[in-house]
């Protein structure tokens, strides 16, 4: 069972769809309205809070896109993935915090249909978030 779908936390939309491409807004670890972790990985925060925290994003981002949608049922492909992590200077397990997040994909929706994804250590993101994920689904109309 998919959480309730996010709210933007300012002046944009969760989900705009380009022809049959689905772009999704950054989401972030946020559950029942509440950031679920504060701080930075590496600092605050380590490798496995950050995966979790990205699993939860995951979870916003498809509750994002079935909103959108109607059902996950028309998600062709994963198209790409970006994922933002606020670290701390030494901290380098970034690709392994962003697996959570393609690995999650993975299983939802299979392995012919993994994406590309990017990987970005940052300073900061809103809120003090550790995480934010992009999404874009190619979907079937």
């Amino acid at each position: 069972m998919l959480p309730s779908a996010p709210h933007p936390l300012g002046a944009y939309v969760e989900a705009v769809q380009s022809g049959s491409l689905l772009f999704l807004s950054g989401m972030l670890p946020i559950k029942d309205g509440k950031p679920q972790y504060i701080g930075r990985l590496g600092k605050e925060l380590d490798a496995d809070a950050g995966r979790d925290a990205l699993r939860t994003a995951t979870l916003n981002a498809l509750s994002a896109a079935k909103e959108h949608l109607g059902s996950l049922d028309r998600v062709s492909k994963v198209v790409r993935v970006g994922v933002y992590l606020a670290t701390a200077g030494d901290f380098y397990n970034q690709p392994i915090v962003a697996d959570a997040a393609s690995e999650f994909l993975r299983d939802v929706f299979g392995e012919g249909k993994t994406s590309v994804r990017s990987v970005f250590g940052v300073a900061s993101l809103p809120l003090g978030l550790p995480v934010m994920l992009e999404v874009t689904f190619e979907v079937n109309h």
